[in-house]
């Protein structure tokens, strides 16, 4: 069995333009863009300004945009402003939302 890559943005790159990758990224920085994985997973210090594609999202800071995945964990640090297409949906209590859901079928 082939090993998973993940990339890492870290809390001071801040990328202006789209972010593809195949599998896995996990971001603390900022990112103006969109945002298209196999899984996201975002950090507290993290600011997202774009939408997100992927097959799982987790989301721990701050996103302006537009979430579609089959599954989507919203941490209490995050702060999402946007429309959230999924199959599954969990939210911890405390995350500040401003948000429309829809189910994917």
């Amino acid at each position: 069995m082939a090993n998973k890559t993940k990339s890492v943005i870290i809390s001071d790159v801040k990328i202006k333009g789209n972010v593809i990758e195949k599998e896995d990224i996990v971001i603390d920085g900022k990112v103006e863009g969109n945002i298209n994985a196999e899984f996201v997973e975002t950090f507290e210090n993290s600011v997202i300004k774009g939408n997100i594609k992927s097959k799982e999202t987790v989301i721990g800071g701050k996103v302006k945009g537009d979430i579609n995945s089959d599954r989507v964990h919203i941490k209490k640090t995050a702060d999402v402003d946007g429309t959230i297409k999924q199959k599954t949906l969990s939210i911890e209590e405390g995350s500040l939302l401003t948000i429309k859901t829809e189910i994917k079928k």
